[in-house]
């Protein structure tokens, strides 16, 4: 089990940009494949980015495609989501997502997650 907080979230104009992280606590972050996922309000829950564990994997939403990069840095325990060109549908909680042991390409589902942060909030002002 890791243990997953993120950070990085605020107000921003549309057009800006952020940078959220997510830090993984334990020693085994380097065998999770990696998620990102957001909720606005009254909406559900949506994916919006995936690395696999070794980060030679990834995988995104249409609608966040050409604008986000998720990485990670094992060596630090943190996956990042670089944010580009933010618009005001953006407008979101962010939640870091692990699932642990797998190989092959990240999932795009939430429910294969099994660990996951307390969440970030992303506003974009219009």
């Amino acid at each position: 089990q890791v243990q997953l907080v993120e950070s990085g979230g605020g107000l921003v104009q549309a057009g800006g940009s952020l940078r959220l992280s997510c830090a993984a606590s334990g020693r085994t972050f380097s065998y999770y494949h990696m998620g990102w996922f957001r909720q606005a309000v009254g909406k559900e829950r949506e994916f919006v980015a995936a690395i696999s564990n070794g980060g030679r994997s990834t995988a995104y939403a249409d609608s966040v495609m050409g604008r986000f990069t998720i990485s990670r840095d094992n060596a630090k325990n943190t996956v990042y989501l670089q944010m580009n060109t933010l618009k005001s549908e953006d407008t979101a909680v962010y939640f870091c997502a692990g699932r642990p042991g797998f190989y092959g390409s990240p999932s795009k589902v939430a429910g294969d997650y099994g660990n996951w942060g307390q969440g970030t909030q992303v506003t974009v002002s219009s």
